[in-house]
């Protein structure tokens, strides 16, 4: 059964930053049958075709930032507001609350032991607070720039330039209640995944146990 309020799900709050591994470690939590909440795809949708988000981008940056079959341009969009700070505060004001309340939704209405709650701004907004506890996929900066540039076809610069705009390395360490080092092979970031799977098990066990009233 979906939880309730009064019976919320144990939410495993998941981040990292680009290039780090945390779709692939999102991914190995889904396989084990867990509910995934993931705040990219929920971004995507609120932003749909004929969605009252997408008209209102469409008329305050101009329909330059469509695409033929009118949907996003987000490699234009991405561009404008890594350059501009305004139109970037101007877009998240528009969005934010969009994507919080869907998320709440998705999150209550899980229905597995517990709920992988995966976002890549989990740190820098108010998003954490949503969470349980939070696990950081982790990888040397590096590696970031490397799986980023061969994934999205990015030149080394503009990595670089997205990772500036993220919390940084330590800070979003020391904010964990666990670590995925993924600096091996796919195969040894599943056994890690899991090992807490395990634990979140054992901890959403205890949780229905003791059911909270907040």
């Amino acid at each position: 059964m979906p939880a309730t309020a009064a019976n919320k799900p144990l939410v495993i709050g998941l981040t990292g930053g680009i290039g780090s591994g945390k779709s692939a470690a999102s991914e190995y939590f889904a396989r084990l049958g867990i509910d995934i909440v993931d705040a990219d795809i929920v971004a995507r949708e609120v932003v749909e075709p004929g969605s009252d988000a997408l008209l209102s981008i469409a008329q305050y940056f101009g329909p330059k930032i469509l695409l033929a079959d009118g949907s996003l341009d987000r490699v234009q969009l991405r561009n404008i507001i890594f350059s501009a700070p305004k139109e970037k505060t101007w877009l998240e004001s528009l969005l934010h609350p969009l994507i919080n309340q869907r998320l709440r939704e998705q999150l209550i209405s899980a229905t597995s032991a517990y709920v992988v709650f995966s976002s890549p701004l989990l740190l820098e907004t108010p998003q954490h607070q949503l969470t349980d506890r939070i696990v950081v996929v982790d990888c040397t900066p590096e590696i970031q720039i490397q799986r980023a540039a061969a994934r999205d076809n990015m030149k080394r610069y503009q990595v670089e330039a997205i990772m500036a705009t993220q919390i940084n390395r330590a800070e979003r360490l020391s904010r964990a209640d666990d670590i995925l080092m993924n600096q091996g092979s796919l195969q040894e970031l599943a056994t890690q995944v899991l090992k807490l799977h395990q634990q979140y098990l054992a901890a959403a066990t205890k949780s229905s146990d003791n059911p909270r009233h907040d």
